[in-house]
């Protein structure tokens, strides 16, 4: 008769740097969708991304969803 063995490895739950990252990425999907008004592009372009507001165009349907007014 042949015998099976179970092998079971200890689960020690997620990760602390895996908490903080994904804190950190919903912290920046938040301030894009909820606040932005050009300030992360304007590290690039400068002022014109005041003028243009690209993420807040793109985030506009989900920010009125979820309840933040924009204008």
């Amino acid at each position: 008769m042949s015998e099976s063995r179970q092998l079971i490895a200890p689960v020690t739950g997620i990760s602390k740097i895996a908490l903080v990252a994904l804190a950190v990425v919903f912290l920046a999907g938040l301030f894009v969708v909820a606040f932005d008004q050009g300030h992360i592009l304007s590290l690039v372009y400068g002022e014109q991304a005041f003028a243009d507001q690209f993420f807040h165009e793109l985030a506009h349907d989900v920010r009125h969803a979820s309840g933040f007014p924009c204008h």
